[in-house]
């Protein structure tokens, strides 16, 4: 019956027993041994009753098996809540852990479809960047997730655009310079500079020497909201305006139009779709409950880079990517 699918849509439960089970790394402990919900709650430190509850409600739908005699084991759907399943599905879920933490703020939906604003702060008191800033671990788990998705994307980006035609290439919020370490390897000519934080730049750093790159790039902490390093012939922006309202990605447009040397271009790099018209529907409420920012076509993208002064150039496939190449407007 409709009512009843549309209740299985809509009913919170499920997700959060899942989340709940991965932060309490029950697979784990039942990859290593079955076990009753009492033994379980504990070696997970939880209320035995509650627990069991927890567990028979995730066994009746195929995460867990509960034989007669109350012990469960994991079926294969569970096996993908292990910390070393390749999938990486559970530190995602760990409602501990940055990313499992930000999703609450979905229960915060209304407030962004009334407003436009990031539900984060309403969740937490403060925004996401900030919040993460003030927690070093989920820092580096994060700057650690970022950096474990780039070996998927760097060959297309890579691939998709002639870098070597360029002398010197700024990777705007950069990260720990996988992709220019990618980006330089492939393209012995080129020089590059990551530009991130503080504390990233400096992994950024460790990584380029330890690629025996320090020659040809170099990390620079800083904000993309402040001056630029300044002169290069081409500002990358991987994966980054994505992340903030229009206001702000044409802030950061701005900045790179102010930097780049007359002739010299801006790249955007995003997941503007097959056609690039067609943003990813989750990731683009992601985008706005996390941070109040969006997923955006390249439509979309050209009165940011209009305001900033730019305008598009050219559009190159990178895979499931689009390389938008932005130049100044005359």
């Amino acid at each position: 019956m409709s009512e009843q699918r549309l209740w299985a849509l809509a009913h919170l439960g499920t997700p959060m027993a899942l989340r709940v089970a991965a932060t309490l790394r029950i697979a784990d402990r039942l990859a290593k041994a079955p076990g009753t919900g009492k033994e379980l709650a504990g070696a997970v430190g939880a209320d035995p009753g509650a627990l069991e509850r927890l567990m028979r409600y995730l066994a009746a739908r195929g995460v867990f098996r509960r034989d007669p005699s109350g012990t469960y084991t994991l079926t294969p759907l569970g096996e993908e809540l292990r910390e070393d399943h390749p999938a990486g599905m559970r530190a995602m879920l760990d409602l501990e852990g940055w990313e499992g933490r930000a999703e609450l703020s979905f229960a915060h939906l209304l407030h962004s479809v009334r407003t436009g604003e990031a539900a984060y702060p309403r969740q937490f008191g403060r925004s996401f960047w900030d919040d993460l800033a003030a927690d070093p671990a989920r820092s580096a788990a994060f700057d650690a997730r970022m950096a474990a998705e780039m070996p998927a994307r760097a060959p297309a980006i890579v691939a998709g655009y002639d870098w070597g035609t360029l002398g010197h290439l700024v990777d705007v919020g950069g990260g720990d310079g996988s992709l220019l370490i990618a980006l330089l390897t492939a393209f012995p000519a080129l020089r590059g500079t990551v530009l991130d934080q503080p504390e990233t730049a400096a992994a950024a750093r460790a990584a380029l020497e330890s690629a025996g790159l320090a020659e040809r790039g170099r990390a620079v902490g800083g904000s993309f909201f402040d001056p630029l390093p300044p002169g290069a012939d081409g500002y990358l922006l991987s994966w980054i305006l994505h992340d903030w309202n229009d206001d702000d990605a044409r802030a950061i447009l701005r900045r790179c139009a102010q930097a780049v040397r007359p002739g010299g271009s801006v790249f955007v790099v995003e997941d503007f779709g097959p056609d690039g018209e067609s943003p990813r529907t989750g990731m683009d409420l992601r985008m706005l409950v996390y941070y109040g920012g969006r997923e955006r076509g390249i439509a979309d993208l050209r009165p940011l880079a209009h305001d900033a002064g730019l305008e598009v150039a050219s559009v190159h496939p990178a895979d499931t990517l689009k390389i938008v190449r932005l130049v100044a407007r005359p």
